[in-house]
């Protein structure tokens, strides 16, 4: 079985470099790779000059960035209360609330997850 797993990844990783055309890279008599330095260039302007071209629909401001952070934070909050709540349940009133425990763990670490990345996205320079 987990030779068929292995396979069956190979194959996709095959078909997706195909796909994406990743081709060897060309060698110049100094030795540096040419085609890989461009593509890397091309590839850097891709990302490096997003904040010019976007729309103005498109861009957020930042009270409204703070707003949806906050909130983000806020329901952490609720969610970390009520996962504690659980717990507490459980240790001290001895109730069965495992799984509804673990669920919102699992929910709270994934939010708060993802609040930190929009925090580190959109003010990564502070």
């Amino acid at each position: 079985m987990p030779r068929f797993f292995s396979a069956l990844l190979l194959s996709v990783l095959v078909l997706f470099s195909a796909q994406i055309g990743v081709a060897a890279p060309v060698v110049s008599d100094a030795g540096v790779s040419t085609q890989t330095s461009t593509s890397a260039e091309a590839v850097m302007q891709q990302f490096g000059g997003g904040e010019e071209e976007d729309s103005p629909q498109r861009k957020i401001e930042t009270e409204r960035k703070h707003q949806i952070l906050f909130l983000m934070g806020l329901s952490l909050l609720v969610l970390l209360l009520l996962t504690a709540t659980f717990g507490i349940a459980m240790v001290v009133f001895d109730k069965d609330v495992f799984i509804p425990h673990m669920i919102f763990a699992g929910l709270s670490m994934t939010l708060a997850c993802v609040h930190s990345a929009t925090a580190i996205a959109w003010f990564w320079p502070w």
